[in-house]
């Protein structure tokens, strides 16, 4: 615009002013000056531009009044007027202003800008006048003038800096809105907006201006939004400088650049478009500290509300989850917190996050682990539905994280979960059925060792599964139905959970009789050893003892507080009395206050542990009525998910599972009647619990409750004479339990049943034996004898020795208990009886137990076929063999019976562990483990376990060596915590299995050859498998005693055959191969051990002095090859392309089938892939771990040429021939020697054609498979096994 010349005031320069307003100069005071200036500025805002003549009479007035008198004058009234009518002076001569200096533009508006400071005062008696002031200017767009001016970016900055300063509260629409027209039409009608400029818009943004003046921030977001077209250039530019070409200096908002950019996308996304790609830029900087703060921002961009960037910019997007990635931890954590404001507002970007949050939750960094469990759990709880599966399924991993941080995360994540959604029903059954799985999950933690786990998991049970704070009938409701769907698995924890705060309370109880008697040495060492167990079983063992010990101190000073533990672990204690008692005793131990308390945070530990929280006579009471109306069909099952008969099964085993633990809340005749009701039942399981039941809490019955008493006896007699076997047992142990003249109830058992047993009804016989075998271990002096007669004339001789039925010629090894024939499920029961019997009478003047052994050992001998008739089928011999080896088990756990147990009676039942019946091993291996873990059977039987070294199924070999650390773990426990074991070491100590060890596998029957390398390599793994276990530390010098007291047995012969020189050179050898290991495996082992090694003499005869045995049994180049291994065969070139065999094994040919497919082989394992075999095929090493992990359904594994050749002799000799070429032969799994069957698919198999009287019992076949299912050809077989070939793999399987 161009500025006119001068314009000439009318009159010669004399200034005309308004009618009656005289002339306004220096000489008059302010009030007068004000007085006119009022008049003047009516005047000019009456006037409008077509006011020509008006404008023409006023010009000199209007010069005059941009003089420097008014410009500078110090009254802020004048200055206010003076600025009202310069205001009004450029509407009325617009578009030209009067004035045509750029210096005299440039200090008029600055002089306007100035008064519009007045704006800030809303009370002000002069802000009408300001207003008008504003409102002019906006409505004129004066200062558009301005961009004449060469210097205008310091008037507009000037102004936007005034506005921003003084807009506040108290401002109505109006003066924002002028203020947004003023300001929006300087940036909208200029030519650009300067850096400057744009500094003093966008400050407002920056989080500090805008908490102090939340109406700027205001203002400048509305400017932004509605100027978004042409400023957003200017931002883009400037945005580029500072982050692309990294110049700070630009502006001094450089260091907020990411502040506004999160709050520029804000307001308008528009803002930002050229910026964004400039971020994916700064992502990838090599700076971790600046990726940082460009992902903490993009988190925020991406996560907003209603943010679409994600989908708008789907680069930008991909870049930015690459920084899940990302090597900088604080980078990585970052992207994980933001994962949760994502899912909440944006549920269609969790496909995408998914993949990245299942990476992080297996970082390395413990803090990220447990944010993306945070992540989830969080999501989850605002909306189910904004988590998948998957998300559930981290978090689900996590609860076994190697961090307890991260453990506790993740298991308090998901209790949350399982109350809101399966507890409270917040998002319907659809939800509450998604998460099902959390209550099993939950529980099964509890399997865990750490006391951290099982101590959160009460915790989780108490508080998210059945809250105690619930009344009785809805907290008895929630347990009832939590406990009918519960996995078998969950329900065994949650009953083992109950089992360990009952066995708490108890030893809190023995501490507290302890209190009672007199000070005592003695009482002291046991009062220190019920602390040591109390201490166990809370966390942080060290403090726990520690803090325990106080306790016990503060309890034998103070007997209120014994009064309330007392009354805390009293049987008759309420739920209610136990929050009571709680209280007070945390109340007695919060003296002197702390902040924190770890004392007092223990014991809380421990009353949180033994207080009955949710069981007492009231809640079994609703549980018993929740039972009834489950038997009525009144009750919710339907509704809850489960069917009515599930409900009274499990309703059963809870309340049966309870009378173990709170037995003395079951004394009424409500309870009782509701469980003869359930007597009556069809349901054979209902019926067992509830005479389970009975047989726990019915003590008082007799005496107090008679009409219950008279009810119960008929049916007891019942089911012992005509229930199921289990009912049978618990319905005698239930009549010696509860009645006073249990003799005579008993005999009107006995003597009815005795005089009916008839072999030829096997079906009528099993409860009657059962029940008979139960009478004589309850009441031996009544009932011994005239068990002698049944025992010789009919189990013996009538239903043992005689096979009157053909089994099933199918090959399986195994079958179902439904297949499995009566008489061999009779002939189970007479066994088993046979073991009650002696265990009742507890001792051996009548050399029963004598009769017995050898009977047992005939039965392993055989195979299971006693008769050797060939009429029993495979499957039954299975379980024949299972249960003889059970049975010398069990009397071995008495010590009358296991003093006459002979070492062959002991190696033919340690052999059971490797029979060919996959199911056999397993289910001997997990007795033996549990007889062995009570410490009930003598140490002897832990070496049973290194057998399991042959075992061909990876998970046995696995089991066993858990089994073997357990046991080992648990007697130095005992010996730790029982000061008087020291004097019973030699039957406590594990190190004392090594000669029970030693002379088991020096009488393996597959030890038949010395000097073969194959033979003792399976002896050196047998003795590594314990040894490895065993010398995991080296405590006390164990290595070294180790040594010695091999060396000692060198000194020593056979006690078993003394004067056999071939088996004294077989223990010998196995004496070298255990010290060939032991000095490989251990530096320490020959240091000098003072102690001197007890030898049982039941398998060891010490030589006289003279006797000395240094000689070298194990070959120099035996010891290399068990070192390194057998020397490799030269390479084959012809043999590259054909199929990988295995020296030393049979060819096996496997067909696909049905079964296969069916196996029980454990998930766990998976077979070789053809790619691991063909790398590893020409390794020797290699082929042990190739057998180990074989899965036993799928192949026959190892079986030596020298095996089948023998097999195949075997095969042509009778039972007779084979009986009379050893008077003892060991068959529980007899020497490979023997191996007569060729047998296929371990776990489940058919004895092929061939098997039969095939001692070979360490390779297996699948009991589900029919023996067509395993394509072998008899005569094909025999010519390869002749040619001696190897036994191919299948590399197609």
């Amino acid at each position: 615009m161009e500025f006119p010349q001068q314009q000439k005031p009318a009159g010669d320069g004399k200034i005309v002013y308004p009618p009656g307003v005289k002339e306004i100069t220096d000489k008059i005071s302010n009030d007068e000056v004000v007085k006119r200036l009022k008049m003047v500025v009516k005047t000019y805002m009456d006037m409008d531009q077509d006011s020509e003549e008006e404008k023409q009479q006023y010009l000199g007035l209007a010069l005059h009044l941009a003089s420097e008198f008014f410009l500078r004058n110090p009254n802020k009234d004048v200055r206010l007027l003076v600025a009202c009518c310069l205001a009004d002076i450029f509407r009325i001569y617009a578009p030209e202003a009067p004035y045509t200096s750029h210096d005299k533009l440039k200090d008029i508006f600055l002089f306007i800008t100035r008064q519009l400071k007045g704006l800030e005062d809303t009370k002000s008696p002069q802000f009408n006048r300001y207003f008008y002031l504003l409102e002019n200017l906006a409505w004129v767009k004066s200062y558009n003038i301005c961009f004449e001016l060469e210097d205008c970016n310091e008037i507009f900055i000037q102004l936007f800096k005034t506005l921003f300063s003084v807009i506040n509260n108290s401002h109505n629409q109006k003066v924002q809105l002028h203020m947004m027209d003023l300001m929006s039409s300087i940036i909208m009608e200029g030519d650009g907006v300067t850096q400057e400029l744009l500094d003093t818009i966008l400050i407002n943004l920056i989080p500090a201006h805008k908490n102090l003046n939340k109406q700027a921030y205001d203002l400048a977001k509305t400017l932004l939004k509605r100027t978004v077209q042409t400023i957003e250039t200017c931002i883009a530019n400037f945005f580029n400088q500072v982050l692309v070409m990294g110049k700070s200096s630009v502006s001094d908002l450089s260091e907020h650049v990411f502040d506004l950019i999160q709050e520029l996308f804000a307001i308008d996304p528009m803002l930002l478009t050229s910026v964004m790609p400039q971020l994916e830029f700064k992502l990838k900087s090599n700076d971790g500290e600046e990726r940082l703060a460009v992902v903490r921002l993009l988190a925020k961009l991406f996560g907003a509300k209603d943010s679409e960037l994600a989908s708008q910019n789907r680069p930008l997007w991909q870049c930015f989850l690459g920084r899940f990635n990302d090597i900088h931890v604080p980078v990585r954590l970052e992207c994980v917190k933001f994962a949760s404001h994502c899912l909440m507002n944006h549920p269609d970007l969790a496909r995408d996050l998914t993949e990245y949050l299942k990476v992080r939750s297996h970082d390395p960094e413990e803090a990220i682990r447990h944010d993306v469990i945070v992540t989830i759990i969080n999501a989850g709880k605002k909306d189910l539905n904004l988590v998948n599966d998957q998300l559930l399924g981290f978090v689900r991993e996590r609860t076994l994280d190697k961090r307890w941080r991260v453990r506790k995360e993740a298991m308090m994540g998901l209790a949350q979960l399982y109350k809101k959604y399966c507890l409270h029903h917040e998002a319907g059954k659809e939800s509450a059925l998604k998460i099902s799985w959390i209550k099993d999950k939950l529980l099964h933690i509890y399997y865990q060792n750490s006391i951290d786990d099982k101590l959160l998991v009460e915790k989780i049970f108490a508080q998210y599964m059945v809250p105690h704070s619930l009344d009785t009938e809805e907290k008895m409701k929630c347990l009832y139905y939590l406990y009918a769907c519960l996995d078998t698995n969950a329900v065994k924890a949650l009953n083992e959970m109950w089992k360990c705060q009952n066995m708490l309370r108890g030893l809190v109880k023995e501490l507290l009789d302890l209190h009672k008697l007199p000070v005592s040495e003695a009482n002291n060492t046991a009062m220190f050893g019920k602390l040591m167990s109390i201490a166990k079983n809370l966390p942080d063992a060290g403090k726990a003892q520690d803090f325990m010990k106080k306790f016990n101190q503060v309890l034998g000073e103070d007997e209120k507080l014994r009064a309330q533990l007392e009354m805390l672990i009293s049987p008759t204690c309420s739920c209610k009395q136990a929050e009571v008692c709680v209280r007070e005793i945390t109340r007695k131990l919060t003296f002197p206050k702390q902040p924190t308390n770890p004392f007092l945070e223990m014991v809380k530990f421990l009353l949180e542990r033994i207080a009955p929280v949710h069981i007492d006579s009231e809640a079994i009471s609703a549980l018993v009525k929740l039972l009834n109306k489950s038997i009525e069909g009144t009750a919710d099952d339907d509704e809850e998910g489960v069917t009515p008969d599930t409900a009274i099964r499990s309703g059963l085993e809870l309340l049966k599972v309870l009378s173990f633990t709170h037995p003395t809340a079951f004394h009424s005749a409500e309870t009782y009647e509701s469980l003869l009701q359930c007597l009556k039942m069809e349901d054979d399981k209902v019926a067992e619990a509830a005479i389970q039941i009975f047989r726990n809490t019915g003590q008082k019955i007799e005496t107090e409750l008679q009409q219950i008493r008279s009810t119960l006896i008929p049916i007891l007699h019942q089911k012992a004479k005509r229930g199921t076997p289990h009912q049978a047992k618990q319905a005698v142990h239930c009549i010696h339990a509860i009645f006073n003249n249990k003799e005579v109830q008993l005999a009107q058992i006995f003597e009815p049943l005795s005089r009916s047993l008839n072999a030829d009804v096997p079906e009528q016989l099993i409860t009657p034996l059962v029940s008979l075998g139960h009478i004589s271990m309850l009441a031996p002096d009544q009932f011994a004898s005239p068990m002698k007669s049944i025992v010789a004339n009919f189990i013996v001789k009538d239903l043992l020795m005689n096979d009157r039925s053909v089994g099933n010629k199918n090959g399986k090894l195994w079958s179902t208990d439904e297949e499995v024939s009566p008489e061999v499920l009779a002939k189970v029961q007479a066994i088993k009886l046979l073991v009650r019997w002696l265990l009742g009478m507890k001792n051996n003047q009548s050399k029963s137990a004598n009769s017995t052994l050898r009977l047992l050992s005939a039965m392993l001998v055989s195979e299971g076929d006693l008769t050797e008739q060939k009429k029993i089928s495979k499957s039954d011999m299975s379980r024949l063999r299972l249960a003889a080896g059970g049975a010398i088990m069990k009397l071995a756990q008495e010590p009358c019976y296991h003093d006459i147990i002979t070492p062959e009676q002991f190696q033919l039942c340690g052999l059971v562990i490797n029979d060919e019946c996959y199911q056999v091993r397993q289910i001997f291996a997990q007795k033996l483990h549990l007889a062995l873990v009570k410490l009930l059977l003598p140490l002897e039987y832990l070496a049973v376990f290194a057998l399991c070294a042959k075992d061909p199924v990876k998970e046995r070999r696995a089991h066993a060596r858990q089994c073997l650390l357990k046991n080992i773990s648990v007697r130095r426990e005992y010996i730790k915590q029982n000061p008087l074991a020291q004097e019973k070491l030699v039957s406590l100590l594990p190190e004392y299995v090594v000669p029970y060890m030693i002379h088991l596998l020096a009488h393996d029957p597959d030890f038949t050859k010395p000097q073969e390398y194959e033979q003792l390599k399976d002896i050196k793994e047998c003795l590594w498998f314990m040894l490895e276990v065993l010398m995991t530390k080296n405590e006390n010098n164990s290595h070294a005693f180790l040594r010695k007291m091999v060396e000692n047995i060198k000194q020593t012969k056979d006690a078993q055959c003394p004067d056999d020189t071939k088996a004294n050179e077989k223990l010998y050898i196995v004496c070298d191969v255990a010290l060939f290991v032991i000095a490989n495996k251990s530096t320490a082992c020959h240091l000098d051990c003072p102690k001197d090694p007890v030898l049982p003499s039941k398998f060891f005869l010490v030589q006289d002095k003279d006797f000395k045995n240094d000689k070298e049994y194990l070959l120099t180049d035996m010891r290399q090859m068990l070192l390194t291994g057998k020397p490799k065969p030269a390479p084959v070139l012809g043999a590259v392309n054909k199929p990988l065999t295995v020296p030393g094994r049979r060819i096996f040919t496997k067909t696909t089938t049905a079964s296969d497919t069916t196996s029980n082989t454990s998930t766990n394992s998976s077979p070789l892939s053809s790619t691991t075999i063909n790398k590893n095929s020409n390794s020797n090493a290699t082929i042990q771990p190739s057998e180990s992990r074989a899965q036993e359904n799928n192949e026959n594994p190892v079986i030596k040429n020298e095996e089948v050749k023998k097999a195949q002799a075997s095969q042509n000799a009778t039972p007779d021939a084979a009986t009379e070429a050893s008077p003892v032969k060991r068959r529980g799994r007899p020497p490979k020697t023997a191996a007569a069957a060729p047998v296929a698919a371990e776990k489940e198999g058919a004895a092929a054609a061939g098997g039969g009287t095939g001692r070979g019992r360490k390779r297996a076949a699948d009991p589900n498979s029919n023996p067509e299912s395993i394509n072998i050809k008899v005569s094909k077989q025999q010519q390869q096994n002749d040619e001696g070939t190897k036994r191919q793999i299948d590399l197609q399987r």
